[in-house]
């Protein structure tokens, strides 16, 4: 049985989405047989994974993440794939099959030209910020003109990046439509596909292993020996070509400015009229324009913002103690300012590199005391949307606006139905509508889905 199992989990990873379906269908027989046996669910989660339609350093799909996530025992689980929402249809139906409270979304980037001398959150880059929308319910967004043009622009970028390195790595060249789309399962490339390409055309048009070594440890600037030791660890080769290449100081980086990425505003509207809600992502407080986290939030908050994205493992899992200790400080620093806000805060672990855990280790000295902001953010964002799926009674509906006095009093009810409540059967848009009070819809939710996780 358990070579069933390997097979079905690794076709969880395969581009064809039929493929995909059918494994997790046999995965649940297996489950319903009693031959595999799932975890009780924790309270670990992680609501900031990149899937292989953007990148994952594992290949998982969107599947792969709800199947692996309920394994773990993990009790919810989102998904924000860079640039493109097409993954979104298929996570949410796994996670709902799997009992696993969900949210989908997308990442991107942004200019804000108020922090346009400033740098917010990508390194060296004044003005330009990730940014996100989460909460959103449908696939079907990726017909939306910002979701197109998002994904035309990147996928531009990422053509002109592979010609600029192409001169530098000659003799190993990739042809973009042969070499690097075949690695995507819906023609997203991304920089870290484009690296996983160079690694492998370098194989084949340098099969001397001793050659191999020379040409990275020329090109790349490297020890011999570090390249030898690097051969065996693909994706440590792949994070050193793209640091070395595509970076800043690199041949094949070309610093963007403010035409080059949309407004946080447009990315927002974006958000709600999606029916999602827009995110400010927070790296860790020491850049000049985080040092300034309460004027970035403010008008972040006045052009939409509705919740904060950390990824906290970055900020207290660090070897340097003076570092550490500054890192964990402007972490708490920040969660009390979004608690007092009204933010809600959503974290996870990214999974869009090889290496990084599966989910945070909230029982850390660092962790810990935040733990329960970080539940809440899970609980709101999953009750968001069951809500909004069902009736587009959302966290940022009219219904809400109508019948919360307070956003404190709005978090609090979402919270209190994202625990309580999982997947409520026999559900219809019919049973809800926006001339329910809040205490009514609790009621007939938790009517129809009586068990907790």
């Amino acid at each position: 049985m358990s070579d069933q199992r390997s097979t079905l989990e690794a076709q969880l990873n395969d581009f064809d989405a039929e493929k995909r379906e059918a494994a997790l269908d046999q995965l649940l027989d297996l489950v319903a047989d009693g031959a595999i046996e799932l975890p009780e669910q924790t309270k670990a989660f992680n609501l900031h994974c990149h899937s292989f339609f953007s990148f994952n350093g594992y290949g998982y799909s969107p599947t792969s993440l709800a199947w692996l996530a309920r394994t773990k025992g993990l009790s919810a689980l989102s998904i924000v794939d860079f640039d493109v929402v097409d993954g979104i249809d298929e996570f949410l139906a796994a996670c709902k099959v799997l009992s696993i409270r969900a949210g989908a979304g997308m990442e991107t980037r942004i200019f804000i030209p108020e922090f346009g001398d400033r740098v917010i959150n990508s390194p060296g880059e004044p003005g330009i910020c990730y940014h996100m929308v989460t909460g959103l319910t449908t696939t079907k967004l990726q017909d939306d003109t910002l979701v197109r043009e998002l994904k035309q622009i990147s996928q531009e970028r990422t053509r002109g990046l592979v010609e600029r390195v192409n001169t530098f790595l000659d003799p190993v060249q990739l042809d973009f439509e042969a070499d690097v789309m075949p690695l995507t399962p819906n023609g997203n490339a991304t920089e870290r596909h484009v690296c996983a390409a160079y690694v492998e055309k370098a194989k084949s048009v340098i099969p001397d292993t001793a050659s191999l070594t020379g040409y990275w440890a020329e090109k790349l600037g490297a020890p011999e020996d570090k390249i030898t030791a690097l051969l065996d660890d693909g994706p440590a080769l792949q994070g050193l070509i793209r640091s070395k290449t595509m970076k800043s100081g690199g041949v094949g980086y070309v610093q963007p400015d403010g035409k080059d990425f949309p407004a946080m505003e447009k990315v927002n509207q974006f958000g709600i009229e999606a029916g999602g809600f827009p995110v400010h992502t927070w790296l860790d407080g020491t850049t000049e324009g985080e040092e300034a986290i309460e004027e970035l939030l403010d008008l972040s908050i006045s052009q939409g913002v509705a919740a904060l994205n950390i990824i906290p493992d970055r900020n207290w899992n660090i070897s340097d103690p003076e570092i550490k200790a500054r890192k964990v400080n402007e972490l708490h620093r920040v969660v009390d300012i979004a608690n007092g806000l009204g933010l809600p805060v959503l974290v996870g672990t990214e999974l869009n590199a090889f290496g990084l855990p599966f989910v945070d280790n909230f029982d850390t000295p660092e962790m810990a005391p935040l733990f329960e902001t970080f539940q809440k953010g899970a609980f709101i964002l999953h009750a968001h949307t069951v809500l909004q799926s069902a009736a587009d009674l959302g966290y940022l509906s009219n219904w809400a606006k109508q019948n919360f006095s307070s956003t404190a009093a709005k978090n609090d009810f979402f919270a209190k139905l994202g625990e309580a409540v999982l997947y409520p059967d026999i559900l219809t848009a019919d049973m809800l509508n926006d001339g329910l009070a809040p205490e009514r819809v609790l009621e007939i939710l938790t009517a129809l889905d009586p068990t907790e996780a």
